[in-house]
């Protein structure tokens, strides 16, 4: 999986739209992800410009500063625009200083957006973690320690839960229905302190994994940082394949995206 989001058509869009790396007064944060299963890769444009290209199913880019207001989300088969209608069409609307993570999800035949406001905080040596159900054929879910009481409860496929803030540290997860049974196993789930993450269940049912992502990490003595680089929390389990996404410093939205099995 060699696609690589359009570093020059996200430049362009940043400096067009925000004038800066960091969100201007007038500003939100959007990062996209690509979560739909069976979709092709994609191109994403909003309000007629092109801010990825390539995007492969499980792709995640970096914060992009965009006016705050209301705006036009075109996705498009990738190297379609022009050719064919696009796959969505959707209005999103932002407010200025929000932080927004955007997810083309469902099958490709049901692709719709589901937007969640992020998180830009956290208490000075905690951290903060929510969960997003974001499987189009998996059931409600929890989401707890193993054998403990759940974390998140009740979580059905589009729902994204409020963030909890946790002491930081090593915790052995589960995702698992109501009843109790076991959907994935995180165990060994690592969770870095001043840092905030978003966790999201994708793929289907039969294939089920999870996408790490860090929404801000904050930096003591330093201004904050948001989509840093370095590795995502890391899960272990045997058989399951994980997902990191790493974030480019800098504001562009170049993401590499690994994928692997780990050992307990």
């Amino acid at each position: 999986m060699k696609k690589i989001f359009s570093i020059f058509a996200t430049v362009m869009l940043m400096l067009s739209l925000a004038g800066g790396a960091f969100a201007a007064e007038n500003d939100a944060m959007v990062r996209i992800v690509h979560a739909s299963p069976d979709a092709p890769a994609v191109d994403v444009y909003v309000d007629g410009n092109a801010v990825v290209e390539g995007a492969d199913f499980k792709a995640a880019t970096d914060y992009m500063n965009l006016p705050a207001g209301d705006h036009k989300v075109e996705i498009y088969a990738a190297g379609t625009m022009g050719s064919e209608d696009p796959v969505i069409s959707q209005d999103l609307t932002v407010e200025a200083g929000m932080a927004y993570t955007v997810a083309a999800a469902n099958t490709l035949e049901n692709l719709e957006l589901v937007v969640a406001q992020d998180s830009m905080d956290v208490t000075e040596g905690m951290t903060k973690v929510r969960v997003g159900h974001l499987s189009p054929d998996a059931p409600t879910v929890d989401v707890g320690p193993v054998g403990g009481d759940a974390l998140f409860s009740g979580a059905e496929f589009k729902a994204i839960t409020d963030y909890k803030e946790l002491d930081p540290g090593t915790y052995d997860l589960e995702i698992r229905t109501p009843e109790g049974d076991q959907v994935l196993d995180l165990s060994g789930t690592m969770l870095e302190e001043n840092t905030v993450y978003s966790v999201f269940a994708i793929n289907t049912a039969d294939q089920l994994e999870v996408l790490v992502l860090k929404d801000y990490t904050m930096m003591p003595g330093s201004m904050p940082e948001t989509g840093m680089g370095g590795a995502a929390a890391e899960q272990s389990s045997t058989t399951l394949p994980i997902v990191l996404a790493t974030a480019v410093l800098g504001g562009a939205a170049l993401i590499f995206v690994t994928r692997r099995k780990l050992q307990k």
